[in-house]
C-alpha cells in the first residue's frame, strides 16, 4: 500500500520540511527529511489504513497544502501556479496535522507505530524501522529542531488533533 500512497507522503513529507526546515548542512537537512517522512509515513497509514482508502484518496485528491500555508504564513495567494509547484495538490492536510502531532509528542508516536503495525502495515521490527520518529538522538533533534518545536508546529498540530487521539483510542485518556 505504500506505493498506493507514496505521492500523497511525498508531498506532504517535502511540505513540511520546506516550512519547518533544517538549519544545518546537508547532513542535517536529510536527518529531518528522514523525520518527517517517518511521521508522514505513520499518519498516512493511519489515515488511510485499508487498499480501499488509499485508492480513494488517489482518485479524489487530498486537497492540497492551500490552507497549510495560509496557517504558516507560507500563504501562496496571487502566486502564479507553476508546473514546478503541482506536487502541492498532492500534501493531506490531516495526514500532515496528524505527523506534526507525531513529530512533537515522541510517546503518541510510539502508540501510532503500534497502531500500524498491528495494523499488519510493518513488519515486528517497526519500532527500530521509525527511531528516529519514535526515540530521536540529539543529532535528530538538532537536525530537525524547527521540524520538532511544539509551538512552532501547534497551529497545524491542532487542525486535527482530536480525529488522530480519537483514531488511537487516546481521545478521553490524554485530553483528561
Amino acid at each position: 500500500m505504500l506505493a498506493d500512497l507514496s505521492p500523497l507522503i511525498a508531498a506532504t513529507a517535502q511540505w513540511l520540511t520546506r516550512a519547518y526546515p533544517s538549519g544545518g548542512g546537508a547532513l542535517a537537512s536529510a536527518l529531518c527529511e528522514v523525520q518527517a517522512r517517518q511521521a508522514v509515513t505513520v499518519a498516512a497509514w493511519l489515515r488511510y489504513p485499508t487498499p480501499m482508502d488509499a485508492a480513494l484518496v488517489r482518485m479524489a485528491g487530498s486537497g492540497g497544502s492551500a490552507r497549510l500555508d495560509r496557517i504558516t504564513g507560507g500563504d501562496r495567494a496571487g502566486a502564479p501556479e507553476a508546473d514546478e509547484d503541482a506536487w502541492r495538490t498532492w500534501v493531506d492536510e490531516v495526514v500532515a496535522s496528524w505527523a506534526a502531532c507525531l513529530l512533537t509528542d515522541p510517546e503518541l508516536a510510539a502508540l501510532a507505530v503500534t497502531a500500524v503495525a498491528e495494523d499488519g502495515h510493518t513488519a515486528a521490527g517497526a519500532a527500530l524501522e521509525f527511531r528516529r520518529l519514535t526515540a530521536p538522538d540529539e543529532t535528530d533533534r538538532r537536525a530537525a529542531a524547527l521540524l520538532r518545536h511544539p509551538d512552532l508546529l501547534a497551529p497545524v498540530a491542532a487542525l486535527h488533533q482530536g480525529q488522530l487521539l480519537n483514531r488511537l483510542g487516546q481521545g478521553r485518556m490524554l485530553i483528561a
